[in-house]
C-alpha cells in the first residue's frame, strides 16, 4: 500500500501531465487557424527641427516629427489562444556611419491590443467611434472609454493624421536629409499558452504574409524657422501614454 504522500505526488505528476499536454495542444493548435493580415500606411508630413526631443533631455539636436495614417486589419491574428497583440511603427534608416553598420529603427507609435475576454492595459488601443455627440449617461462615458465600444472587433485600426508616440533621434544628434527611410508596420501575438509570434511578410502554410504596412520616406531639411509646439506635440491619445516635450 502506498502511503498519502505517494499517492498525493502521484495525482499531482497526472495532473501536470496532462495540464501540460493539453497547453501544448493548444499552443500548436493555432497553426491550423488561417491568418491574412492586411494594412495601409501612409506617411502624412515629416520634418526635422533642433531641440530637446524628450522632456528629459539634457541637450538640444535634431529629432524627427512624423504624422501618419494607419488602416490594418489584424483581426485573423485573434484566435482562441490570443491574448493580445503588440502593434507597433517604427521608422528606420541608414546609419550615417560605415556602410557595415546596421540601419538604424526607432518605435514611433504603439498600442497594445487585446483580445474581448483579456484584461485591458494602460496602453490598450481604443477603438474610434464614429459618433461625436457628448456622452449625455455614465454607461455612454464608460463605452468611450473601453477597448470596443457595440459592433467594434479586435485588430481593427483606423488611424487619421496620427501624431506619433514617440521623436525620431540619432544617436549623432544629426538625422536631417537621410535617404531611403521607411515606416513600417509590426506586431507581437502573445498568447494564453505557448511561444511568442512576429509579424512576417512570407507565406507559411496558412499564415499568410502581411500585405503592405510600409511607406517610403526621406527626411527634410532641418526647418530654419522654428516650430510651433503645437505642430510637434505627441499623441497621449486614450493609450495613456505620455505627452509632449517641454
Amino acid at each position: 500500500m502506498h502511503n498519502t504522500l505517494t499517492r498525493v505526488q502521484n495525482v499531482f505528476g497526472f495532473f501536470t501531465s496532462v495540464a501540460f499536454a493539453v497547453a501544448a495542444a493548444i499552443a500548436i493548435s493555432v497553426v491550423l487557424s488561417s491568418q491574412t493580415p492586411s494594412a495601409s500606411l501612409q506617411l502624412r508630413n515629416v520634418q526635422v527641427v533642433k531641440g530637446r526631443p524628450h522632456y528629459y533631455s539634457t541637450k538640444r539636436e535634431e529629432y524627427a516629427h512624423v504624422t501618419f495614417s494607419l488602416d490594418a486589419d489584424l483581426s485573423t491574428l485573434f484566435n482562441w489562444n490570443t491574448k493580445q497583440v503588440f502593434a507597433y511603427i517604427t521608422a528606420s534608416y541608414p546609419s550615417d556611419s560605415p556602410a557595415s553598420i546596421p540601419e538604424s529603427e526607432a518605435v514611433v507609435w504603439d498600442a497594445v491590443i487585446p483580445a474581448k475576454n483579456a484584461p485591458e492595459h494602460h496602453n490598450t488601443y481604443i477603438h474610434p467611434t464614429k459618433s461625436t455627440a457628448r456622452p449625455k449617461t455614465k454607461k455612454e462615458r464608460l463605452s468611450l472609454n473601453k477597448a470596443y465600444p457595440p459592433g467594434k472587433e479586435p485588430g481593427i485600426l483606423k488611424l487619421d493624421k496620427q501624431k506619433p508616440k514617440y521623436q525620431i533621434t540619432d544617436v549623432s544628434g544629426k538625422i536631417a536629409e537621410r535617404n531611403n527611410a521607411t515606416l513600417t508596420l509590426h506586431w507581437n501575438v502573445q498568447p494564453w499558452v505557448g511561444a511568442l509570434v512576429w509579424d512576417n511578410r512570407r507565406t507559411f502554410g496558412r499564415w499568410q504574409g502581411l500585405k503592405g504596412g510600409e511607406a517610403a520616406f526621406e527626411f527634410p531639411p532641418l526647418k530654419a524657422t522654428e516650430a510651433k509646439k503645437e505642430d510637434l506635440k505627441t499623441a497621449t491619445g486614450k493609450e495613456k501614454n505620455r505627452g509632449s516635450p517641454a
